[in-house]
């Protein structure tokens, strides 16, 4: 079920999605080119416990987008080397690590076979230690394709580990199923 309500103050048109998938959370995105902001709530919660969420989302989400200084490709192509050196000994190679405006359902992917590295363009909005996670659980794939034991030891030598991924779900952004049997989802 969705629909859409101009909000009262400035902004972008705020359109309502409801699912009897999601049970707990409600997430906030940017769509359209920030012309919409997209609530994904679920279809049980009522209407007067999600307005004062969407409230609260929406103040974040545009505090957010308007900070200025968003990261480049370099920056985060640096930020790929210092966490390689780090948390892999240097050891890792790659032929790319970029930014993408693509990815809507993942934060990031990894293609080991091309050496490729690509992170979403929401996580520039991001703390910093969350982007430095997913940029780790991408690279740890340059090693370990899968998520079986051997890709987790490698993920949580990030000290943050635990914490980014209980942010990202808290957020309502990461799949809390994603354990090391899983598919990626990031």
């Amino acid at each position: 079920m969705t629909a859409d309500v101009k909000a009262a103050q400035t902004g972008p048109t705020i359109r309502v999605i409801r699912s009897d998938n999601r049970k707990k959370t409600v997430a906030a995105r940017l769509v359209d080119g920030g012309a919409v902001l997209e609530i994904l709530a679920p279809s049980r919660l009522p209407e007067a416990e999600l307005a004062p969420i969407i409230e609260k989302l929406r103040e974040r989400v545009m505090r957010q987008a308007e900070r200025p200084g968003k990261e480049r490709d370099q920056d985060l192509a640096r930020r790929g080397a210092e966490l390689n050196r780090q948390y892999f000994e240097g050891k890792l190679k790659w032929n790319e690590i970029k930014y993408v405006t693509n990815q809507n359902f993942r934060y990031g992917s990894c293609t080991p076979a091309k050496g490729t590295i690509r992170i979403s363009h929401r996580l520039q909005t991001m703390p910093a230690w969350v982007r430095d996670y997913v940029l780790i659980h991408e690279m740890a794939h340059l090693r370990e394709p899968n998520h079986g034991p051997g890709f987790w030891t490698l993920v949580n030598r990030y000290p943050l580990a635990e914490r980014a991924r209980g942010y990202l779900m808290a957020m309502g952004l990461e799949n809390e199923a994603d354990e090391p049997d899983q598919s990626d989802v990031l």
